[in-house]
């Protein structure tokens, strides 16, 4: 009953994405789009906001329910969830994937994935996918040139004739 749920159809490939997607952008549409063509089913994973201040040392600008939107709204995967507080693994163990997609620059969480497929007697591939134009389509390079817009915008207001 367990596996009907998860798998609609039996013997589905189920494959496991990862990600902040803050900013949702085409660099992870990419991602998403590669990690799909590893399987049969995409499972995206958000991370939370409390996971992302801790892991990123800030908050993510959109918060998770957005970002969680912004991905269901790219049609590409198949399920969106938010990650579990505490346990961060929780995931491999309820949806047990057949295939765990990386982008090329994800680290935190990951070191330890291969023990951790052990330990949880998980035969998953752990697959990295490429870059697709990091120079541009990175969050934190988005982030960047927003705000040094925002100041620039904010440098050039004129002062009221009143002051």
């Amino acid at each position: 009953m367990f596996n009907a749920i998860l798998n609609p159809k039996k013997g589905k490939k189920i494959v496991m994405a990862f990600g902040t997607f803050d900013y949702f952008h085409e660099g992870h549409e990419f991602y998403l789009k590669q990690a799909k063509e590893l399987g049969d089913y995409l499972i995206v994973v958000i991370a939370r906001d409390r996971t992302v201040r801790q892991t990123k040392s800030e908050m993510p600008v959109h918060n998770e329910g957005d970002r969680a939107h912004a991905v269901r709204n790219s049609g590409i995967a198949d399920k969106v969830i938010l990650g579990f507080h505490g346990d961060k693994h929780k995931v491999l163990k309820k949806y047990r994937p057949s295939v765990i997609a990386l982008g090329y620059d994800q680290f935190i969480f990951t070191q330890k994935l291969e023990k951790t497929l052990i330990d949880l007697k998980l035969d998953a591939v752990i697959k990295r996918i490429d870059a697709f134009y990091p120079q541009v389509y990175k969050s934190s390079l988005i982030k960047r040139s927003l705000k040094e817009k925002e100041e620039q915008v904010q440098t050039n207001i004129p002062r009221s004739v009143t002051s």
